[in-house]
């Protein structure tokens, strides 16, 4: 069931000033409201976050089984670029085949297993081993077979690499390992319409910032903590909420199936948190200063207007950074759009945020440590469509004792983030030292959190209970 409102319902009071002042109509993929998801406390063994035997069945399971984003399609912009994609331990040679056409490949010779290639490449027409030889075009079928006569009967069997599927939404590629998978535009569902509406077209955006970390904790844990904000009050307590911020009066969680997002409450939300959960700030002009990057020895670059809330001075400052950016067209879309608040996660690991926000995120288990995740970190900018897209920025891929930090790239960011990432290792510790031997998720601040986990549960197989732990339990 999903029920719409009237613009004028689903405004909050700090919303409603900047409306009238632009006369833009309240966005409707974000007045489709969907049922709240299934409310209650969720008990989640936290073995599943560190044991072995999940990290090898997740690679059964999830990483041989799902839709995942690969490379962004101007990553491999010519006909024989390919890029080479690694998640856990599986790797896959990603190539464009035409203006309009990509395979995936298992990157494993079909000989005696190198891995055909070990870097991103370009205009490749063929994919040779460096072992013996035996080398495939970039369409997958082989061209040349050193040696062919002393393999009598196999020609067959290694004519062809083997294929991942490939689909494309929004500039991304994506692969499914899977050759019995659903197509790509059935699993995502009205993800595209959503950002249709949205008027926030990712194919046209620029990759302005790629940073790829490398976290001391196990990728669940680091996803976790990126599809909730209920640790902003703990964790960023410089982010600073004013009482009318619509982040304190609350979000909703609409539950798309394979995907989630987040959106301001409405009048008919089902299930809205208690006001004044994040922390409120003692005037509007801290809670500015919270989201600009400069000194505290000097004076803040954005004052808050007179009679102005500090929510609506970050509206119109940003309203005003992407007027610089794509013009006038900037005031055809609501204030929401603005503060780039809308959290959308899609299973099992991406998230691209909406409005006007750059921010999207990637994470990925490490070869084969449960201990040890990747995550990339991109910004996602809006560009002008009438002037040339500059070319992706190049990934700025941090070692292992390496803070996110040292990503200046980041800005303001790479504070945020180390105060997110500070937690990981330590959650990672706490969760093999815990007596209980379970976390537990709230109803409705981790309720995305919980959606996630119950979609783990249905990819693993344990939706009748997680057999795993209680394998281990019973010994």
């Amino acid at each position: 069931m999903e029920t719409t409102t009237t613009p004028s319902e689903s405004r909050s009071a700090d919303d409603a000033v900047e409306v009238r002042s632009h006369e833009v109509p309240y966005p409707p993929h974000l007045a489709q409201e969907m049922p709240p998801y299934r409310p209650g406390v969720k008990r989640v063994p936290v073995d599943r976050f560190y044991k072995p035997e999940y990290h090898e069945l997740e690679i059964e399971r999830i990483w041989k089984k799902s839709w995942q984003w690969a490379c962004r399609e101007e990553q491999i912009p010519n006909v024989g670029d390919y890029h080479i994609y690694e998640v856990a331990n599986l790797s896959f040679i990603v190539v464009r085949t035409g203006p309009q056409a990509f395979k995936a490949y298992w990157n494993s010779c079909l000989h005696r297993g190198r891995k055909l290639c070990e870097f991103h490449g370009k205009r490749a027409t063929e994919f040779r081993c460096m072992f013996h030889g035996w080398t495939w075009n970039i369409d997958g079928g082989m061209t040349d077979m050193p040696g062919g006569w002393d393999f009598p009967g196999t020609r067959e069997e290694v004519n062809r690499l083997p294929e991942a599927k490939t689909g494309t939404w929004g500039g991304f590629v994506f692969i499914n390992p899977d050759p019995d998978c659903e197509p790509l535009e059935a699993f995502l569902g009205e993800l595209p319409k959503h950002y249709e509406q949205a008027g926030h077209d990712y194919a046209k955006r620029w990759a302005q910032v790629h940073v790829l970390a490398n976290l001391a904790c196990n990728w669940k844990v680091a996803q976790e903590a990126f599809l909730e904000a209920w640790h902003v009050g703990t964790t960023h307590p410089q982010l600073l909420r004013g009482p009318g911020d619509r982040a304190v009066s609350g979000d909703r969680w609409d539950d798309f199936g394979n995907w989630m997002r987040s959106a301001p409450a409405l009048p008919t939300d089902e299930h809205k948190p208690k006001p004044g959960w994040g922390t409120q700030a003692e005037s509007e002009q801290q809670v500015v200063d919270s989201r600009f990057d400069f000194h505290l020895n000097e004076t803040s670059p954005i004052i808050v207007p007179e009679g102005a809330t500090g929510g609506e001075t970050i509206r119109d400052t940003l309203r005003e950074y992407n007027r610089t950016v794509i013009g006038d067209a900037i005031d055809e879309y609501h204030a929401v759009h603005m503060g780039g608040g809308e959290m959308v996660h899609i299973w099992p690991n991406i998230h691209p945020w909406g409005g006007f926000s750059r921010l999207l995120y990637r994470f990925r288990p490490y070869k084969n440590d449960p201990d040890r995740c990747l995550m990339d970190v991109l910004l996602m900018a809006p560009w002008p469509e009438d002037r040339p897209r500059p070319p992706p920025a190049p990934v700025h891929e941090l070692g292992p004792d390496q803070l996110i930090i040292e990503a200046p790239e980041l800005g303001q960011l790479a504070k945020i983030f180390m105060q997110d990432l500070a937690n990981m290792p330590y959650v990672q510790e706490g969760l093999k030292t815990s007596k209980q031997g379970y976390v537990i998720l709230s109803s409705h601040h981790e309720a995305p959190v919980r959606h996630w986990h119950d979609l783990y549960d249905k990819w693993m197989g344990f939706e009748n209970g997680d057999y795993l732990a209680a394998q281990e339990g019973a010994k």
